[in-house]
């Protein structure tokens, strides 16, 4: 008879996940911000807008050491295109996130219209395909291949 333990895998979830989940979150937020500024004007938004990709950003670099903890215990393996599109991205992410608070830090309606929105637009569409290239990267992960 095969005992329960040898035949269940363990799965351990990643350190990454919540500052990265967080960070995306940040980004998200600093979309509909920039709309609402693009939509109202009042400065305010800007300032949330700004306000949210420092946090991403900061949070973002959180989950960039915790990935490198993920990658030296073994938690993170390079398994195919998507995981390359998943580290990829996420760089790209980054950094598109990070010029984008360069471009917020002018003074009005320049600091979000039209290339900080632009910018938004751009880390929204990579943070959902990198969001689908995680999971599957987490899913061959927790399967053992």
């Amino acid at each position: 008879m095969i005992p329960v333990e040898a035949s269940i895998p363990i799965y351990k979830p990643s350190l990454r996940s919540i500052p990265l989940h967080f960070s995306a979150a940040c980004f998200i937020g600093a979309l509909f911000t920039d709309i609402a500024y693009w939509q109202t004007a009042e400065m305010t938004w800007a300032n949330f807008s700004a306000w949210l990709l420092a946090a991403g950003l900061v949070t973002g670099g959180v989950a960039l050491l915790a990935g490198l903890v993920d990658l030296a215990l073994g938690r993170f393996r390079f398994a195919g295109l998507a995981s390359a599109l998943y580290v990829l991205g996420g760089i790209a992410i980054f950094a598109i996130s990070f010029v984008n608070a360069l471009i917020h830090s002018r003074d009005a309606w320049t600091s979000v219209v039209p290339f900080g929105l632009a910018l938004s637009i751009v880390a929204f569409v990579l943070i959902v395909v990198v969001s689908i290239c995680g999971s599957i990267t987490e899913r061959r992960i927790a399967r053992g291949y």
